[in-house]
């Protein structure tokens, strides 16, 4: 069983940043696509980011050139860096995994869940 913990979440104005990080377990970084989710109350939950067990990364048109996802294999955390964020950005983000050399962008595909961390910004 995978267990997966995020955290950094909070609230920034408009433009600010945000390092959001995501403890797993232990050998799940360098086994598993992982990957970033963020959902709101008016939208279903959208993939903002994933990164495949060997390091290939994958974004969300609306996040491209302001994110950055990124992994430490010894630690198993993953992290993403939001710059430049937007009032658009605001939403539970969500760490998730899934045990293949794959990643996937609908949130159907993914197999474990964190408990998520809010992020809002503000105009």
């Amino acid at each position: 069983q995978v267990q997966l913990q995020e955290s950094g979440g909070g609230s920034v104005q408009t433009g600010g940043s945000l390092r959001l990080s995501c403890k797993a377990s232990r050998g799940t970084a360098n086994s598993y696509c992982m990957a970033w989710f963020r959902q709101s109350s008016e939208s279903e939950r959208e993939e903002v980011a994933s990164i495949t067990r060997t390091g290939t990364e994958a974004y969300a048109d609306s996040v491209k050139a302001r994110f950055t996802i990124s992994k430490d294999n010894a630690k198993d955390t993953l992290f993403l860096q939001m710059e430049s964020l937007k009032p658009e950005d605001s939403a539970m983000y969500y760490c998730a995994a899934r045990p293949t050399s794959f990643c996937m962008r609908n949130y159907k595909a993914y197999d474990y869940w964190g408990q998520g961390t809010q992020v809002t910004v503000s105009s």
